[in-house]
């Protein structure tokens, strides 16, 4: 076999762009050697400048457009290049979805080659209008000179980009978020950065319930104590008439999670009501929620559609957090438990199980192993399992006790291509993949969601 030839940093050469790789950059080959280069797009010839090289890749930058995709497009978003929150708003929306799906087939040939071939992967579900569907905001809060910004870090930097208009973002989150940057500068109220650490304010949280409309605004702050907080509350309030909820998150630590532990109440009420399909749910500040309820609902279709249930199967949600996919099975399903680690989770799944009527719903706090294990020894096995654990895939525990239990069906929605391709190496040992169905929760991202229907042999 030969060996690769060196690369070498600043090293200049035209490169055909073969593939989309699973953080949106375009996917070269030269002398052998994988080259990632950002921007790039399927089809295109650039001149690549080499500014990363790896053992077994390089990563370069566009110094030329050679020859350009017919599916190039210019980016409408002002901040899109500095921002980084985006990776994909340089391609056509039609090509974003193909590319997603080819994304999914990469990686079962990556881990799964002798598969590969014979597994059924469904065109990508996309959305009729890939904009302005994100029902959350959490801005960062930076001074600077006399102005108040609020955004999102450049990739890979702590240089904060202001965002006053999100392409991506429900707009009356952003227009929220802007009117508060103005009235923090107004009263004079101190920003929390790593070089003000005697700052206050730190991060400007809005999410809206797209059903319901209800708008709920959360100040993560270092301390309770906050100068003109009663000032700042009654501005806020007359922002929209949709604000139903203005809370408080102490958040004091040096750390780059968003919420600390405590949360207080300024106005209105601790939670907004949001709808999926005929289900309803309470937020509270805290409470996680998918971010894209149109296709959230188009998500959770196919779950339903790979259960296959008749009203005479029993299901188990791990992972099941606040309860929805479960829930969203339950109208036509024997029983559903679900377990989930954050006990938080588990109230808020009972309290929605209760708000939306169902009786045969049963959730547990802990490990899905720890509980799919005890219920086996009581006789309780599921009809069909089902998951959607986070980037990093299935732990090898439950990977383990879902060979050792063997529901008859199997439907694993992920996140993360990768590692759900590496999972099916071992779950293949006992499972057959019917198909994978991928599905754009996030448009404009290089992120995709996939539906796997697995069967036991």
């Amino acid at each position: 076999m030969k060996e690769q030839t060196a690369i070498q940093v600043g090293q200049q050469f035209p490169l055909t762009i073969k593939r989309l790789g699973i953080n949106g950059e375009g996917v070269g080959f030269f002398k052998r050697n994988v080259v990632f280069v950002k921007g790039a797009l399927p089809g295109e010839v650039v001149t690549a400048e080499v500014t990363t090289v790896n053992p077994k890749y390089a990563e370069a930058t566009i110094k030329k457009i050679r020859q350009a995709s017919p599916d190039r497009v210019k980016p409408p978003c002002p901040v899109y290049e500095a921002c980084g929150g985006c990776q994909l708003q340089h391609m056509t929306y039609e090509r974003e979805l193909i590319e997603k799906r080819d994304i999914v087939i990469q990686a079962l040939e990556r881990y799964v080659k002798d598969l590969a071939m014979s597994i059924e992967v469904k065109p990508t579900l996309g959305m009729e209008n890939p904009w302005l569907y994100r029902n959350k905001s959490q801005f960062q809060t930076r001074q600077l000179g006399n102005d108040v910004i609020a955004g999102l870090y450049a990739e890979g930097s702590n240089k904060l980009i202001d965002i006053n208009e999100c392409m991506v973002q429900h707009p009356a989150t952003t227009k929220i978020t802007n009117e508060i940057k103005a009235y923090l500068k107004e009263l004079k109220i101190p920003i929390y950065d790593e070089k003000n650490p005697q700052g206050i304010v730190r991060t400007i949280v809005v999410r809206t319930g797209m059903k319901t409309g209800q708008i709920q605004v959360t100040l993560v702050t270092t301390q309770k104590k906050m100068p003109n907080k009663e000032d700042l509350v009654q501005m806020i309030r007359k922002i929209d008439s949709n604000i139903v909820s203005i809370s408080q998150n102490i958040n004091p630590g040096k750390t780059s999670l968003v919420f600390g532990d405590t949360t207080f109440n300024l106005f209105g009420k601790e939670i907004i009501h949001e709808k999926l399909g005929e289900l309803a749910f309470d937020l509270s500040a805290r409470a996680f929620f998918q971010l894209n309820p149109e296709q959230t609902e188009h998500l959770y279709d196919e779950i339903e559609k790979a259960a296959k249930l008749t009203g005479k199967e029993t299901v188990v949600d791990a992972y099941c957090g606040v309860g929805t996919i479960g829930l969203w099975l339950a109208k036509n399903a024997k029983e559903v438990r679900g377990m989930d680690i954050i006990e938080e989770s588990i109230k808020d799944a009972k309290k929605n199980a209760k708000r939306n009527g169902f009786d045969n719903t049963k959730y547990v706090h802990g490990t899905a192993k720890k509980w799919l294990k005890q219920w086996q020894s009581e006789g309780f096995v599921p009809d069909v399992l089902t998951v959607d654990p986070p980037r990093t895939g299935l732990d090898e525990e439950l990977l383990k006790t879902v060979l050792e239990i063997k529901p008859k069906r199997f439907v694993y929605t992920s996140c993360n291509p990768s590692t759900l391709a590496k999972d099916l190496q071992e779950l293949t040992k006992l499972y057959d993949v019917q198909y994978m169905q991928p599905v754009d929760m996030f448009p404009q991202t290089a992120h995709i969601e996939v539906v796997t229907l697995l069967t036991l042999k």
